[in-house]
């Protein structure tokens, strides 16, 4: 396993969800301390690195959200059975009998499993039914709440979904949790890093923001920090590449995708014209993507301050919002590419021509 996909693998196994995204902070941290020129939070806890290339340059924002769709503890029954909330979106169909992870408030971390009451005793009308969220538990293995209440666990403490990141048979497919969106978090690093060794005409920010599967909140208030004359938000799309699908969205190895529109946003049109032409330029294959229902971060970005031109690049990915989903590798380096000869080639007479078209 190469040095990049091992430490893409450290950032997806970390567990983070909206409103407890710590452990990939301190991750992301670690990294920005060795190559960004300063380090700064906002009130909810995004991390912002960023690097000077061209003082009193245009500012220029990456972000990537470090939360990922999980769950809160929300109580423990007598019998030690923990009830729980979602934290973003899930459909019930891909929950049961799916492992997770408990965080407690000292760092320990316990195993359960999401069950609900079994197939042999539903009644026949309840069969043809999907489980309801709300009739689910999580099961850690005890005999009653004192017991699981020793064990440290408490309301407010965070469930992830537990699955073990590997390489598939081709080497280029990539399975493991939480790309959604620790993938964005490691592209901002990545571009920020390339750049050390590199000059760009710009200041360059590279963000880790909170909460965005649960409304964009971090970016709104990055944003207000960072103040940006041009931003992407790099994250998942959809990859509709598999039986019974009708591939409208993106295939996985076909290139990254470029988000026309989605709820949140109409991505800048000048802004999209010169991505476009330098995936062209440099030979990187794209797709096109529209999402009538969601979002990303660049939706709260682009209106922050007196705006910014946004857009959000994606990259394909399958069963997002569920314990596991799959990426292809080259996706990924293509949009790092992407990017950092974006960031590159954004100086001031660019930027305000994109601002002016």
């Amino acid at each position: 396993m190469s040095n990049r996909i091992e430490e893409l693998r450290k950032l997806t196994e970390l567990d983070a969800v909206p409103g407890n995204e710590g452990e990939c902070r301190q991750y992301m941290r670690q990294r920005l301390d060795v190559c960004a020129d300063k380090v700064e939070y906002d009130r909810l806890g995004s991390i912002i690195g960023s690097k000077v290339g061209a003082k009193n340059g245009p500012r220029v924002m990456l972000a990537g959200h470090m939360d990922e769709v999980g769950f809160m503890v929300s109580k423990i029954d007598d019998n030690g059975f923990l009830k729980f909330t979602t934290l973003g979106g899930w459909w019930s169909q891909v929950m049961l009998a799916q492992q997770v992870k408990i965080t407690t408030a000292s760092g320990e971390k316990i195993m359960g499993v999401i069950g609900s009451k079994p197939p042999h005793i539903l009644k026949p009308e309840e069969r043809t039914k999907p489980a309801e969220i709300d009739s689910m538990y999580i099961d850690i293995g005890v005999s009653n709440k004192e017991e699981a209440e020793k064990a440290g666990i408490k309301p407010g403490d965070m469930i992830t979904p537990y699955i073990e990141f590997r390489e598939m048979v081709n080497g280029d497919y990539l399975l493991g949790k939480a790309f959604d969106n620790r993938i964005g978090c490691a592209i901002a690093l990545e571009v920020m890093e390339a750049l050390t060794t590199q000059s760009h005409p710009n200041e360059l920010f590279s963000v880790g923001t909170v909460q965005e599967e649960v409304g964009l909140r971090g970016a709104q208030t990055a944003a207000h920090i960072v103040q940006p004359e041009i931003a992407f938000a790099v994250d998942v799309g959809i990859a509709d590449d598999t039986p019974g699908c009708k591939n409208e969205y993106g295939a996985m190895g076909k290139g990254l995708q470029i988000t026309l529109k989605d709820a949140s946003m109409i991505g800048h049109k000048a802004l999209r014209e010169f991505m476009v032409a330098l995936c062209e330029e440099l030979d990187i294959p794209f797709q096109y993507q529209v999402m009538n229902g969601g979002g990303t971060d660049a939706g709260k970005i682009h209106t922050a301050g007196a705006g910014a031109p946004s857009m959000s690049i994606s990259i394909p990915s399958r069963y997002i919002h569920s314990h596991t989903s799959m990426i292809h590798k080259q996706d990924y380096i293509n949009c790092v590419t992407l990017l950092t000869e974006a960031v590159k080639r954004l100086d001031r007479e660019t930027v305000d021509k994109i601002i002016r078209d």
